[in-house]
């Protein structure tokens, strides 16, 4: 998951295009008839295409959550592959409504680049991989490697600082592709690969031999990855904040995509107000949307925790455990405001 930085050419001009970018995106986006989201050119378990074009993962799951708290209809979502360099100019010139790759949340990117984060949709922390036949065991145990990175990365900059603050040496291999950064670290140009570690995780994936590369225990820094809005939208900055957290606090309540319909009928005043079944509720046409917005999202995409695991947890490829990423009633980091 590259975190890019922009040069400040760069960064002028993706200011100067966000004056173009519509104020209005709810509207534009119903006039249209889908959202349009930016998603990685291909990441398993976050957004990746199949062999017929068919989009998969956590990313694409809140893509297709927004597109059914707006329409009802989880298929109303056309999805733009986007470089780490290109994600940020296509969002302020609106060739994007919203942001669901991946991206971290950080104070330049709130600020200088014009963006508005809120909801956290993963946690995550940079860490390492490495081959098993060095009989690694910790990434204090890494000096003197050669460490594969993609350039003009906060991973970049992240890698240098954790080697410095440990007294550690390091040869750093630099590509300005990921692609070609993996590929090298697979044919054994160097010893060590650093990103994401839910990236790690999907790479591994599509290593020759995935069996013979582990991931390291260590994580080196905080990576809050959640969806981005153009600044200056207050509407369609709540619609993209509450679709998140409809969906964690269905999780909380127990509802799931099987057992939606039944809850419907539920006597609690939460599950009521969340699905939009308590008489004289006004909490969707508030928002924009339709009443049974939260009920359409879990409808046809499920709750947090069930896209989580069939993304990335257990029942999928990557399996990785929930640990940060669990609901805060079971000691994660997940947690909604109410729906009241």
């Amino acid at each position: 998951m590259k975190k890019a930085i922009l040069s400040a050419a760069i960064g002028a001009a993706v200011m100067g295009a966000a004056s173009v970018a519509s104020a209005a995106t709810l509207q534009d986006v119903k006039s249209k008839g889908f959202v349009t989201c930016g998603v990685s050119a291909g990441i398993p378990g976050f957004s990746n295409p199949d062999d017929k074009g068919e989009w998969s993962g956590i990313d694409v799951d809140y893509c297709r959550a927004i597109a059914s708290a707006v329409f009802g209809d989880a298929s109303k979502a056309k999805y733009v592959a986007l470089s780490s360099k290109d994600r940020f100019p296509a969002l302020q010139s609106g060739e994007v409504d919203v942001l669901t790759r991946n991206t971290t949340w950080t104070i330049s990117r709130d600020t200088s680049l014009g963006f508005n984060f809120r909801t956290v949709n993963y946690y995550d922390g940079q860490g390492f991989i490495v081959k098993k036949s060095l009989n690694v065991k910790s990434a204090l145990e890494l000096s003197g490697a050669a460490v594969c990175v993609q350039q003009g990365t906060t991973t970049e900059l992240n890698l240098a600082d954790y080697f410095k603050s440990n007294n550690l040496q390091y040869n750093p291999v630099v590509f300005e592709k990921e692609a070609d950064a993996t590929s090298a670290y697979d044919s054994g140009r160097c010893d060590v690969y650093t990103t994401d570690q839910s990236g790690l995780y999907a790479i591994r994936l599509k290593m020759k031999v995935p069996d013979e590369n582990v991931v390291l225990p260590e994580v080196i820094s905080k990576e809050p990855l959640g969806p981005a809005v153009r600044q200056g939208d207050d509407q369609w900055f709540d619609v993209v904040t509450w679709v998140h957290y409809a969906m964690v606090n269905a999780e909380e309540l127990g509802i799931t995509s099987k057992n939606v319909d039944e809850q419907k009928n539920s006597p609690n005043p939460d599950i009521k107000r969340l699905l939009g079944s308590e008489e004289g509720t006004k909490i969707g046409t508030d928002l924009g949307v339709t009443n049974e917005w939260a009920y359409n999202i879990i409808k046809n995409v499920g709750n947090y925790g069930e896209s989580f695991e069939r993304n990335v947890g257990a029942s999928s490829p990557l399996k990785i455990e929930r640990g940060q990423n669990a609901l805060w009633t079971k000691g994660g980091l997940q947690y909604a405001p109410p729906v009241r």
